[in-house]
């Protein structure tokens, strides 16, 4: 089984290397590595290269697109690995969002399976790919989710929060639950079937793909009791509480987008399941 796995990023040259090398260190044989880069300017492109074959002239501002096969020893994470994968697919130039990049790797994803690895998150071992296609195969299923860890935005090792996503039940939406976007995978089909991600929406457009494909669509899945992603904190929802609050609004407005009812006292649900993090 093919799986597409989509970096988006820009600006990030102090921890891409710790996100690729978590990723081509897979011992799953069949992964596609797409990148999607808004044109960075702080020396993150030229740390790309160095993952791309050939290195020189990949990518460019205007927007290369090349397929790539690299070979060699690199430091691995959390060991040395040789004859490894590289990036295959490489973009470079200005993108209108996060979500607008995320919509390029969809674009140019041919796996069967999809996830998203964001810049500077780690996969937490080795096997999380492997582990993640025997759940696809064994389940039957058109989404796997696990958990993950919430660690400090400069020292990985250190965890501020768990999420433990839990049994998938349906209706666990409507108590403000989600799986973690970055610890879930989705079978390529869905997003052929059901659409992309909502580039109308600024933070909560992975909250509403979920509820479209899991909810509203009542796609198949299932949880998988693993860590899957080790997520640094600081991002876009996570950077502060106004960030936090438009999300919020971004997630009762998932629903009606939709076409459907938001229940009572979501948002105060979806914060408390929030708190509960800090003591798993």
């Amino acid at each position: 089984m093919k799986v597409t796995l989509i970096t988006v990023c820009r600006n990030v040259a102090p921890v891409i290397r710790e996100t690729l090398e978590s990723i081509l260190v897979q011992t799953h044989a069949e992964i596609e590595l797409i990148v999607i880069d808004g044109a960075s300017t702080d020396g993150t492109v030229e740390i790309l290269r160095e993952y791309a074959d050939p290195p020189q002239g990949l990518p460019t501002q205007e927007g290369t697109v090349r397929n790539t096969s690299t070979s060699g020893s690199l430091a691995g994470y959390p060991g040395e690995v040789k004859d490894r994968r590289g990036i295959t697919t490489l973009v470079s130039e200005p993108d209108k969002g996060i979500y607008d990049a995320m919509n390029k790797g969809l674009r140019l994803a041919t796996g069967e399976v999809i996830g998203f690895v964001n810049a500077g998150d780690l996969l937490m071992t080795p096997t999380v790919i492997a582990d993640v296609v025997n759940a696809f195969q064994r389940a039957h299923v058109d989404a796997v989710y696990g958990d993950i860890i919430m660690v400090d935005e400069h020292d990985i090792h250190k965890v501020h929060r768990t999420w433990l996503s839990g049994t998938y039940h349906r209706n666990n939406f409507r108590k403000g639950w989600m799986p973690p976007h970055v610890g879930t995978f989705i079978r390529k089909g869905v997003y052929d079937r059901h659409g992309h991600f909502n580039t109308d929406l600024r933070i909560g457009a992975d909250y509403e793909i979920l509820l479209r494909f899991l909810y509203r669509y009542e796609v198949p899945t299932i949880h998988i009791r693993s860590v899957l992603v080790r997520f640094r904190l600081g991002g876009m929802s996570n950077g502060s509480v106004r960030h936090i609050l438009n999300a919020n609004r971004e997630v009762r407005a998932s629903w009606g987008i939709n076409g459907l009812q938001a229940p009572p006292l979501l948002v105060t649900r979806k914060l408390w399941s929030k708190v509960m993090q800090f003591f798993h």
